[in-house]
């Protein structure tokens, strides 16, 4: 098994996703195998930032101590321009269907992707 890529769960400022060798498949996030064909060790890419908004749900409610400084916050689903959907944080403002670009900001002693509507 190769060595995995640092991103934005190792602290860098960067969204790694992977895809499969033997049958193409891009999958987030990181597996030891392919989700479609079961082949071992698929590759790893760096995203590049951008998508749109599939699903966003307002946080009202803190989960944890943690958290509740930062409510109310935005969750999304992003579909990625690489053909992977991940969830993170967004702008107040966006909406389903809106083209967005990752950033990342510190949330609860994290670094996470934190999207925003593109010009």
């Amino acid at each position: 098994m190769s060595e995995r890529m640092a991103d934005w769960t190792k602290g860098e400022q960067a969204i790694v996703y992977q895809t499969c060798g033997a049958c193409g498949h891009v999958q987030y996030f990181h597996r030891a195998f392919c989700a479609a064909c079961g082949a071992a060790d698929p590759g790893e890419r760096r995203a590049s930032g951008n998508g749109r908004v599939y699903a966003t749900s307002l946080v009202c409610r803190a989960a944890t101590p943690e958290t509740k400084a930062h409510v109310p916050y935005n969750i999304l689903l992003v579909d990625c321009a690489e053909g992977f959907r991940m969830m993170a944080h967004g702008e107040m403002n966006l909406a389903i269907g809106d083209v967005v670009t990752a950033s990342f900001v510190p949330f609860a002693e994290k670094l996470v992707p934190f999207f925003t509507k593109r010009s």
